[in-house]
């Protein structure tokens, strides 16, 4: 072997030595320090589609404007809420596909997600002798939206809007109960003391989109602070992650929910993983036993694509999903495909009396265009998919598109580079032709 030859077989024993690092200890649970990242379909938890209406927007914001604020707004609570590992995406105009790995209960996630959080304030309605308003159930009525006279003489409502992006839970020291504890801009604390101020020992109703939260009565004249009762522990924590986003531009409509079980999925990446055992068993045994000695060399050089293709998956990361795994394992085949070609090559060349190291060379070297070509319309292909995947919202298909292209990639380097680089080495060892299938 040449001095570049050691080279470069050193620098690839030194990628599966950092692959194993990457990808080892292996437990029943997952795979490495901190396992791949599975998607939806394997992992369980909530699949949701939501639906804008644009008709509400406010008319100087385009279409365009408005999805990007919401989309952004959203991944501000789940974010917030503790989902590892979420997919939040647009779906044509108007859609918005929302997947949140782990998180069981549909209900919750819409609660979290779908909620416009348009918070407001209103005033018990007085009669004109300033005694109280009743409806026909003998509940007091409330007025619309409190107003007051802001900083430059102008009435406004007092919204969710002038609220500073810092709401907290915190546990009232005398009753231990949880309260939302929020602080207003310079302007919201001009129109919050003016509103405070003339209902003074009046109940003040708190609103949520439209439906009444909590209606303390106030107790003092309040500038800056206040805090939101009435609210048990998670629906304090729900509320102040909602207020901390931001208002939704426009209100959502749930139009498909769907709780993926993770017992299914478990099964699903299971039967995968034994079909992928099964399938690579197989290739290896073919290969050896039809091409001798390249095919053991191929087998060796599949096991360490398998250990790179999984650090890539690792590192980068790439959310796995079924139709990602099944990708995964056409792409061991797809990997031994280009062996065969060259391997075939080699038995042509060493029958027209060629030496073993011209007949090595001259396989990679006449295998190479049809390698090259066969792996050049696969990556068309996969870009085709990924890209109608995205238009059409069918997020399984890019998931198969981009491992099949990582796949395939990483075939065209295993099969030049490491099955090369080793049978060069295994040529200067063995030079009987038998070994080699001729």
């Amino acid at each position: 072997m040449t001095r570049g030859n050691i080279y470069v077989f050193l620098f690839i024993l030194a990628l599966f030595a950092f692959g194993l690092w990457v990808l080892l200890p292996w437990d029943s649970e997952r795979l490495g320090r901190h396992g791949l990242v599975l998607g939806l379909d394997l992992r369980g938890g909530s699949h949701l589609v939501y639906q804008a209406d644009l008709s509400l927007k406010d008319p100087s914001q385009s279409d365009e404007d408005v999805m990007k604020g919401v989309l952004a707004k959203i991944e501000r609570r789940v974010n917030a809420y503790g989902v590892t590992e979420p997919i939040i995406q647009r779906q044509g105009h108007d859609r918005i596909l929302v997947q949140l790995p782990g998180v069981k209960d549909v209900d919750e996630a819409i609660k979290l997600i779908g909620q416009t959080a348009l918070l407001d304030f209103r005033e018990m309605e007085l009669d004109a002798s300033g005694r109280l308003v009743f409806d026909e159930e003998g509940k007091p009525k409330w007025t619309a939206v409190a107003k007051a006279t802001g900083s430059d003489g102008v009435e406004r409502e007092l919204t969710g809007k002038y609220l500073k992006p810092n709401a907290s839970v915190v546990l009232n020291p005398q009753t231990n109960e949880p309260e939302v504890a929020f602080e207003w801009t310079d302007e919201g604390a001009i129109l919050f003391e003016q509103i405070t101020q003339r209902n003074l020992h009046k109940p003040l109703g708190i609103y949520l989109d439209g439906e009444p939260i909590s209606w303390p009565t106030v107790q003092a004249v309040i500038k800056e602070r206040g805090v939101i009762t009435g609210l048990n522990i998670e629906e304090a924590r729900m509320l102040a992650i909602q207020l901390n986003s931001g208002a939704l531009d426009v209100p959502l409509k749930i139009i498909q929910e769907q709780r993926v079980d993770a017992t299914l999925g478990a099964d699903s990446l299971k039967k995968s993983l034994i079909a992928g055992i099964v399938g690579a068993a197989l290739i290896v045994a073919f290969m050896i036993s039809y091409y001798r000695l390249p095919g053991l060399v191929a087998s060796c050089a599949l096991v360490i694509y398998v250990v790179l293709l999984l650090t890539i998956f690792k590192l980068v990361p790439v959310t796995l999903t079924l139709p990602g795994i099944a990708a995964f394992i056409v792409s061991l085949g797809m990997a031994v495909d280009a062996n065969v070609l060259i391997f075939e090559r080699m038995k042509e060349e060493l029958r027209s009396g060629r030496t073993l190291a011209a007949a090595v060379e001259a396989g990679f070297k006449r295998a190479w265009p049809a390698i090259r070509d066969s792996n050049i319309t696969t990556f068309i292909a996969c870009f085709i998919l990924y890209w109608f995947g995205g238009t059409l919202g069918a997020f399984m298909v890019r998931g198969f598109a981009l491992v099949l292209f990582i796949g395939v990639a990483l075939s065209m380097f295993s099969a030049i580079v490491t099955t090369r680089s080793f049978l060069r080495l295994v040529a200067r060892a063995i030079s009987s032709p038998a070994a080699y299938g001729v």
